[in-house]
């Protein structure tokens, strides 16, 4: 059996309403020979006769009668169907959306983002997933919504990206700890115990590479997997933690912050997420949500401080 062309039913749901060939053809903008020619098609296809003459007028045949309502509801569901995406009502919107993100992202833009969405959408529950390692496959296959992070080589070159901040490291110590007091020079910064943050474990990082024209080097005492643990410890001690300054302001509260006395490069941390999702009404205003909370000015700010960092964490 042939595939029915289905531009036929825009037709024929026209012709049902009208009831003349001649005013169907104005409101299809076809001639009126077009218009007999799509209605001989129709005839063919549904084997009646659909529209017959009755003295200088046409009407319907029974069949035409039962399939009229049908027809005019599945030209409107095709319409709905292929109309650009609405915004979407956020009050009735229920949905669960999953952000993967480095530690400290939560908990520092968290609280702003959740107040947020639930205001707006109150239906809307969030997932927050740690960020592991930086490849791209939960975006890809859909069991993360959107992620958070530094755009590299892992990055799928697929992925949609939008800039969120631009963040660099800085020396956090418990409040009271002699780095609290005088000038910071590189070989004071270098004489501390310091905690090392990587995520993969490794024993050296950009702080390091920064201190090492210097002819200097930390002393790590300890290595963690991830900001929060870093600060926690240096909460509680003497050890010195080097953090993403806008990436963990609401876990430096009460602590010392400074900037760091070696120059790195500063980043960009991004949003990012999968090409499927881009169009997506819901989506798109997660996504202004996550900006417009990554955008409020933080309490902390280190105004005037040297430029720091690389990645977030490696």
């Amino acid at each position: 059996m042939s595939t029915p062309d289905f531009n036929l039913l825009l037709t024929l749901d026209v012709l049902l309403q009208e009831g003349s060939v001649a005013r169907a053809a104005e409101r299809l903008r076809l001639s009126p020979s077009a218009m007999s020619r799509a209605l001989a098609r129709l005839r063919e296809t549904t084997g009646d006769p659909l529209l017959v003459r009755a003295g200088r007028g046409l009407v319907p045949t029974p069949l035409a009668v039962e399939l009229r309502e049908r027809v005019s509801q599945l030209v409107q569901d095709t319409q709905a169907v292929l109309r650009p995406a609405s915004k979407p009502d956020l009050a009735r919107l229920v949905r669960t959306f999953t952000l993967r993100t480095s530690e400290g992202f939560a908990e520092n833009f968290g609280p702003a983002l959740i107040a947020r969405i639930g205001q707006e959408a109150p239906g809307v529950r969030l997932r927050f997933v740690q960020k592991p390692d930086k490849g791209s496959a939960p975006l890809r296959s859909g069991a993360v919504d959107l992620e958070t992070g530094v755009v590299d080589a892992a990055t799928g070159p697929e992925m949609r990206a939008q800039a969120l901040f631009r963040d660099r490291f800085i020396g956090v110590v418990r409040a009271g700890h002699p780095l609290a007091h005088g000038d910071i020079t590189p070989a004071r910064f270098a004489a501390g115990r310091h905690i090392h943050v990587s995520r993969q474990g490794l024993d050296q990082g950009l702080v390091d590479d920064a201190l090492r024209p210097f002819g200097l080097a930390r002393s790590i005492v300890t290595i963690v997997g991830g900001f929060s643990t870093a600060l926690a410890l240096a909460r509680a001690s003497d050890l010195i933690a080097s953090v993403p300054e806008r990436h963990t302001g609401n876990l430096r509260a009460a602590m010392h912050s400074f900037p760091l006395p070696v120059a790195t490069l500063e980043i960009t941390v991004s949003l990012l997420w999968h090409p499927r999702l881009h169009a997506d009404p819901a989506h798109r205003w997660l996504r202004g949500c996550v900006r417009d909370a990554c955008a409020e000015p933080r309490s902390d700010s280190l105004a005037g401080a040297a430029p720091s960092v690389g990645d977030l964490l490696v």
